[in-house]
């Protein structure tokens, strides 16, 4: 049994970080899916932009779209939502198989909207809205704008991944976010079924600190901040809160790992999928890491329920100087100036292909 399938069956889903115009046209997403237990995808500017940059399978829709006069963020979405919403159709079976847990899609709104609360739902809406696709989620940023935001594009019945989390307290507010959104259908007579997942982010916290502590403590903290918000995670779901939303038909906010490409060459390429393995959550991981988990990743343990020794080792790093809290703000603050600025490039990238692409027609003759 591959050992995708040895997650799948311990009740963890392994979603693809990644979407290419190629992807789709070449069936490899349908592979994955079918061969490898791929159950979901995600998607964020940098991957677009890497994806637009490096090919030319995007050319003859920006030409057209140029040409009739889409630009920007405008001409972004529409090749987006091609994409996504095959890869959508692609996983519908799934969506429709698990009851609507699984068989996900991620679409992010613009991270220049970060900070603004009224501007995503409204972006949140529209997007969805335009999809008109039950498995796609739009990603929102657990900022502190977004987690307002995130309540209301909730009560509006848009199903939400938030993303750039990257702590416990992080994720309880994103969780605290999905649940008033969902008492509020409720309180409104409306259907509490939602989906949401709530993304932690778990290699960046290594880059971070890798020349700050001991080479005991290499490549630990992720894991041990993961280890901390799975208890979270498990005593929400346990919660008297929880319980009495789940009785009425509410769908629990999966916990999710980002971020789960090994960043350091001297680590294991599969070092945070057997790490993570985990009932109830989903890894969502790159490409290369998912070829390297099938070929010689193994799944050693599962996390425990209590958080094992995470609080012990999150010490470790306190003594060693490390200030989860401050680290995780400017992670978060980061991660988004990060998406930002890939997002400011793909605009670039589109408004330079457009250009180039109107003055020409395919085979090289002007138009």
């Amino acid at each position: 049994m591959k050992a995708t399938q040895q997650l799948h069956h311990l009740g963890q889903s392994l979603w693809l970080d990644n979407i290419t115009r190629e992807l789709l046209t070449s069936g490899t997403l349908g592979r994955y899916i079918s061969e490898l237990s791929v159950t979901g995808l995600t998607s964020n500017p940098t991957i677009f932009d890497q994806a637009i940059q490096n090919s030319d399978f995007y050319d003859d829709a920006i030409r057209q779209k140029a040409l009739a006069g889409k630009s920007g963020e405008a001409l972004f979405f529409e090749l987006a939502l091609e994409d996504l919403t095959q890869a959508t159709d692609l996983l519908r079976p799934v969506h429709d198989a698990t009851g609507g847990v699984d068989g996900w899609v991620s679409l992010e709104v613009s991270p220049l909207l970060a900070d603004d609360a009224a501007a995503t739902i409204a972006a949140a809406t529209q997007l969805y809205a335009r999809a008109r696709r039950p498995n796609l989620f739009i990603k929102i940023p657990g900022t502190r704008a977004g987690i307002a935001a995130i309540e209301e594009t909730i009560f509006a019945g848009v199903p939400v991944n938030v993303t750039l989390l990257f702590s416990r307290e992080h994720y309880i507010a994103a969780a605290e976010a999905y649940m008033r959104g969902i008492e509020r259908r409720i309180a409104a007579g409306l259907d509490p079924a939602v989906g949401s997942v709530a993304s932690i982010f778990v290699s960046r916290w290594d880059v971070a600190i890798k020349d700050k502590v001991p080479d005991s403590l290499r490549n630990r903290l992720g894991i041990a901040i993961a280890m901390r918000t799975y208890k979270a995670y498990c005593d929400l779901l346990a919660s008297s809160r929880w319980q009495k939303l789940a009785g009425v038909g509410a769908r629990p906010q999966r916990l999710l790992w980002a971020s789960t490409g090994s960043k350091d060459p001297a680590a294991s390429d599969t070092l945070y999928v057997e790490a993570l393995a985990a009932p109830d959550t989903i890894n969502t991981i790159p490409e290369k890491t998912l070829i390297a988990f099938v070929d010689h990743g193994k799944v050693k343990s599962v996390l425990p329920p209590d958080g094992g020794d995470a609080e012990a080792l999150l010490a470790e790093f306190a003594r060693a100087g490390i200030d989860n809290a401050a680290l995780a703000a400017l992670l978060q603050r980061e991660g988004a100036q990060s998406f930002a600025k890939s997002w400011n490039g793909l605009m670039d990238c589109i408004s330079s292909r457009s250009a180039v692409l109107t003055q020409t027609r395919p085979g090289g003759a002007r138009p």
